[in-house]
């Protein structure tokens, strides 16, 4: 049963990268040391098919997508008042957008992470059902930022719910910062896919939300050895109960996830996609007295 590793988006990762690299080449290299692949740019805005098509024609069957469901469906626009017909345009267009990765069989999952404000209540109970039948035949992962659906009252119904809705668990790995942060709940909900999200452990930037620069204070982390290490014996435990793992490093705003998730590979005796090692050795150091 695989693990596959790999990181929440592709651009900000200047170390996988030849020097020079244009943007658009970089997800193509991108694929030769991760399995896998979180799309978040879909988070800001639902992204035209022809662009989908493109990245899969340009990448390695190898390649797998993890894609973030676009802010509008999740309501993370606080305050507005979404109108059913837009929100049938908004789920419309997201499926649209998906058929190039649907039709290739390279999507794990569309993933819906709700906001700290979605909290568990009947009417947002309603709202996931709502959501996963406008979703009906793709897959689709549930992370919530609300602590009130893994209380101990609430947590086995959250779970029990999941998987009579057919919602593939993601599992957070993330700093405990109050309501506006989740418990790492090691269950599986789908026997297909679980994912696995390390959004880091920085616990006094989690909630910085009224901050400009918020999302790089919130993943600003790094992960040590011991605390990757502590995660080997908790996703083979995961493995008995799903068939892929899907591992996305979320701590980006150091330049860390990269690093981190090379590291869980070698922990886990993992093999990049095009067979060489996670963690490649540094480059020779060449002295002056080496050019003569």
């Amino acid at each position: 049963m695989p693990i596959h590793i790999g990181l929440a988006g592709w651009g900000d990762h200047d170390r996988l990268y030849t020097s020079g690299v244009r943007a658009g080449s970089k997800l193509r290299q991108y694929a030769n040391h991760f399995p896998v692949v979180e799309v978040d740019s879909t988070f800001y805005a639902i992204q035209s098919k022809e662009r989908f098509l493109k990245w899969v024609e340009e990448t390695p069957s190898s390649l797998h997508f993890v894609v973030k469901a676009y802010q509008g469906m999740t309501g993370h626009q606080r305050g507005a008042v979404v109108q059913p017909n837009e929100l049938n345009q908004m789920y419309a267009a997201f499926r649209e957008m998906l058929e190039p990765v649907i039709e290739s069989g390279r999507l794990k999952a569309a993933l819906f992470q709700y906001p700290p404000w979605f909290d568990c209540t009947r009417d947002n109970v309603r709202l996931l059902r709502e959501a996963k039948q406008r979703m009906k035949g793709i897959p689709c992962a549930l992370e919530f930022r609300h602590q009130s659906w893994f209380t101990a009252e609430f947590r086995d119904k959250t779970v029990a719910f999941m998987e009579q809705e057919q919602w593939i668990h993601s599992v957070c790995d993330e700093p405990q910062a109050g309501l506006g942060s989740i418990p790492t709940v090691l269950k599986a909900t789908d026997p297909g896919v679980t994912i696995v999200r390390f959004h880091g452990r920085n616990s006094a930037g989690w909630n910085q939300g009224g901050a400009s620069n918020w999302r790089e204070v919130r993943y600003l982390y790094r992960y040590s050895e011991e605390e990757l290490r502590e995660w080997v014996d908790k996703l083979q435990q995961l493995q008995q109960e799903s068939e892929h793992i899907c591992v996305i490093f979320n701590n980006n705003s150091g330049g860390d996830a990269a690093d981190n998730a090379k590291q869980l590979m070698e922990m886990l005796s993992l093999t990049r996609p095009d067979g060489g090692s996670p963690i490649e050795p540094p480059p020779p150091v060449i002295e002056q007295l080496d050019l003569f």
